[in-house]
């Protein structure tokens, strides 16, 4: 793409050089801040409003209230959070009609000198890093936001530059769109496979038989129905996070450790912590044991399994997890049927809560599994190895050109609005 015939610099680190008879302003220059009509929404209010217009917080929509407070087309961009250092998401957005906006979002009204849209397309090209202040939580304050200078091309190119960029982002998005729902079709097929072979088998022509369990449905006619107790020790782990100096110096495998992974291998980073004697007994990690979250925010988020896959030194299972040491079936069998659709509606139905929810011991011990031959554990557990990690790499095959897709959709963004490319004849 063609380039502007000279250029001059900006002074701005994040703009750099822009054409030479471009300007640069700050944004309190430009826009109206409108801060100061911002009304906080508590829980209880929001719950008794139906839910008509949208409610804006820092990360878009967020949910729908029945009254408004600004209407017509405005600039909303993110106070806190983040957002602001996901450089492909951008952090500011465009609202028009009737809504809400709470006290983490700034919103801008364009005084009309400048077009709106080409204005928000600069807000998501800005390095927040000079601007963000905080130690707990970073913020971008008003008086940082009023402070962020962008480039001001005549209003006629601005108008130009923002119709060539919401056409570009547009068909980049629906490329992205595409790619998700290959992902999400790669991995439904991925379920589907794990659900069919941990309770049918590898034989299509096997015998089959009623398991007696109505969520379980048939399975080969020479397995059998055990609970998880029978066949593996359940141990929930209270080993927390704390190092302390006088207990045994270890590595703890973690909640995000497991929900992350499907293998904890001698490749895996991990933390270190420390745990008492008995703890390290208890606790200790060996190669087959496996490992699930037993609490979450929300009921279908519990009970994700891991499989221990190498042998470990020194490493001892964390707080909020159970182990599930095998002692007459194979882990990685119970591991791959753990990860099916089948006991993750189990745990779910079974956990309980009310902000955070939790799986009790006797609910995974009681956990019904169909059981094969031990040959056939060895064999289904191989082939769903291979399988799945072909469909893994698809997936992150088309997670890359997500990713890369994003990358020169900010890249497109930065360059048009800082004149580094000219798009006045793409339109």
């Amino acid at each position: 793409m063609k380039r502007y015939p000279e250029y001059k610099e900006s002074t701005v680190s994040w703009i750099g050089k822009i054409p030479s008879y471009w300007q640069t302003a700050t944004i309190k220059y430009l826009t109206k801040n409108l801060d100061g009509k911002r009304i906080p929404l508590s829980g209880e209010v929001r719950a008794e409003q139906e839910k008509i217009y949208p409610y804006y917080g820092a990360n878009g929509v967020i949910d729908y209230v029945e009254d408004y407070i600004f209407q017509g087309e405005h600039i909303l961009i993110g106070e806190d959070g983040a957002p602001f250092f996901d450089k492909t998401r951008g952090v500011s957005l465009l609202a028009s009609g009737k809504f809400w906006v709470n006290n983490h979002c700034h919103i801008l009204k364009n005084v009309g000198t400048s077009d709106a849209r080409f204005i928000v397309h600069c807000l998501n090209s800005v390095d927040y890093l000079e601007y963000i202040t905080g130690s707990t939580r970073d913020k971008l304050t008003q008086t940082d936001l009023n402070r962020i200078k962008i480039p001001v091309p005549t209003y006629q190119e601005q108008r130009q530059i923002a119709n060539f960029l919401d056409r570009k982002t547009e068909q980049i998005d629906e490329l992205i769109r595409i790619k998700e729902r290959q992902i999400a079709l790669l991995q439904e097929q991925r379920t589907v496979l794990i659900n069919q072979v941990v309770t049918k088998g590898l034989d299509p022509n096997v015998e089959m038989k009623p398991s007696g369990v109505e969520w379980i449905g048939k399975i080969p006619a020479h397995w059998e129905i055990k609970r998880l107790k029978h066949v593996a020790k359940i141990l929930p782990s209270n080993v927390d996070k704390h190092i302390y100096p006088d207990e045994i110096q270890v590595r703890l495998c973690n909640y995000t450790d497991v929900y992350y992974n499907d293998y904890i291998t001698v490749d895996t980073v991990l933390k270190k912590g420390s745990c008492k004697e008995s703890e390290f007994a208890k606790f200790i990690l060996r190669k087959g044991d496996v490992i699930i979250t037993k609490d979450s925010e929300t009921p279908d988020d519990i009970g994700v399994p891991t499989y221990v896959k190498d042998d470990l030194n020194s490493v001892v299972c964390g707080y909020h997890l159970t182990m599930i040491k095998p002692l007459s079936c194979r882990g990685e069998f119970i591991f791959r049927f753990i990860q099916s659709d089948k006991t993750r509606r189990y745990f779910e139905l079974e956990s309980n809560g009310i902000t955070r929810y939790g799986l009790g011991k006797a609910s995974i011990e009681n956990l019904l599994l169909p059981i094969p031959t031990d040959s056939e554990q060895q064999q289904i557990a191989a082939f769903l190895g291979r399988k799945t990690q072909q469909i893994d790499e698809l997936i992150a095959t088309e997670q890359r050109k997500i990713e890369l897709l994003k990358e020169y959709r900010q890249s497109l963004i930065s360059e048009a609005v800082t004149g580094k490319i000219d798009v006045r004849n793409e339109v």
